[in-house]
């Protein structure tokens, strides 16, 4: 599972959703995340936010990066910030032993398969 990627030494970056972001999402989603039959769901979100390697702010290009759970996410580097998507990084380069980690005020979602 993609999860288990984590469990490895890294190094990862990280975009973090603070806690206002997850409070901003339609009510009950956190929790039918969290319900057993939506493990994979669950996993498939969190490792949207995530991309290997370290990437510091600076480091950062606009266009296209893969993220561990394998779909890209498009990252825009302007005057006025870093986005990830449609969530803007709010806090850059916090430092955790396996990588880094940037603040973003929103919960990125991968692309979702049509049927």
């Amino acid at each position: 599972m993609q999860l288990l990627a984590l469990e490895q030494q890294g190094p990862f970056t990280v975009f973090a959703p603070t806690d206002a972001a997850f409070a901003a999402l339609p009510e009950g989603t956190v929790e039918k995340l969290l319900q057993p039959e939506n493990k994979a769901m669950l996993v498939k979100i969190l490792t949207y936010h995530v991309i290997p390697g370290k990437v510091s702010s600076s480091q950062l290009k606009s266009g296209e990066v893969t993220t561990v759970e394998g779909s890209p996410v498009t990252v825009k580097v302007g005057t006025d910030g870093v986005m990830v998507g449609n969530a803007k990084v709010l806090q850059a380069n916090i430092e955790a032993t396996n990588g880094i980690i940037h603040g973003i005020d929103k919960v990125i979602m991968p692309p979702m398969p049509t049927k």
